[in-house]
């Protein structure tokens, strides 16, 4: 295990809990919504076979479980993977590195990387993990994988009040460098955040093909965030939501989301 894959498997085992991140607030509320709106528009019908990759504790996995699917969760996080395992339904669960799956070729009729990219902070390890994602995936087959825009954080810290002069000054340099780095701003593991060409060029490298582009979360949800506390919360969230369904692939917005899900042929 390389030294990043350390400070990851570090980072969610002793500084932060995943599980239960997707509904602690609007921004996650709208990525969970629309995920699972673009999983069951693309993947093929259940009960196709689906890998997991960066599955982290099974939420999504869970989910496409309960929708007839047959899902099999790979992790690098060891504690990801006992949740993921001893939950409800349990989901089956193994330890892996997405650049060097635990499966075989042509396994499974799409594989899914929710979260894997924006953990590797050189794009020729994004590329081996969506090299990876098509191997195991038959020819024809769907690869969906997530990413982080360049601009969601410094967007995040504007929208709820937390904009300081460091956030301000790591934006800038986000623009070329496109990671943070230890003592970042971004209270934030070091991680990659895409823009949308990158990821297009790293489908492209992974010999993907038909490769489409969606805004998750849509150019509002910074509004649902800023909104939370006041008495328009939810009519602001709910707006946002149908922006974001709206808008899903328009080229000009679709950095305006938090999370990018790029979905391509094997």
């Amino acid at each position: 295990m390389d030294e990043n894959s350390r400070s990851v498997v570090d980072f969610y085992t002793n500084t932060y809990q995943e599980d239960g991140r997707l509904t602690n607030r609007p921004q996650a509320r709208l990525e969970w919504t629309r995920t699972m709106e673009l999983l069951r528009s693309l993947l093929p019908d259940a009960p196709a076979r689906v890998l997991d990759v960066g599955g982290g504790t099974g939420v999504y996995a869970r989910a496409l479980t309960a929708s007839g699917y047959q899902v099999r969760l790979v992790d690098l996080t060891p504690a990801h993977v006992a949740l993921a395992a001893g939950g409800e339904p349990p989901i089956d669960a193994v330890v892996g590195d997405a650049r060097a799956l635990p499966e075989a070729a042509d396994a499974y009729e799409a594989t899914l990387l929710l979260g894997p990219l924006y953990h590797l902070l050189r794009a020729e390890d994004r590329v081996a993990a969506l090299c990876e994602a098509v191997r195991v995936t038959r020819p024809g087959g769907r690869v969906v994988a997530a990413a982080i825009s360049r601009f969601a954080g410094p967007i995040d810290f504007a929208a709820t009040g937390r904009l300081t002069e460091a956030a301000l000054a790591e934006a800038r340099t986000l623009l070329d460098r496109g990671a943070n780095g230890p003592g970042s701003a971004l209270p934030f593991i070091p991680a990659y955040f895409h823009r949308v060409e990158e990821l297009v060029a790293e489908f492209h490298a992974a010999g993907l093909t038909e490769v489409e582009v969606h805004g998750v979360e849509g150019p509002a949800w910074p509004a649902a965030d800023a909104a939370v506390d006041g008495p328009l919360a939810e009519a602001v969230f709910a707006g946002a939501l149908d922006i974001a369904r709206v808008y899903s692939t328009e080229p000009a917005l679709l950095a305006a989301s938090a999370h990018l899900l790029a979905v391509a042929r094997a």
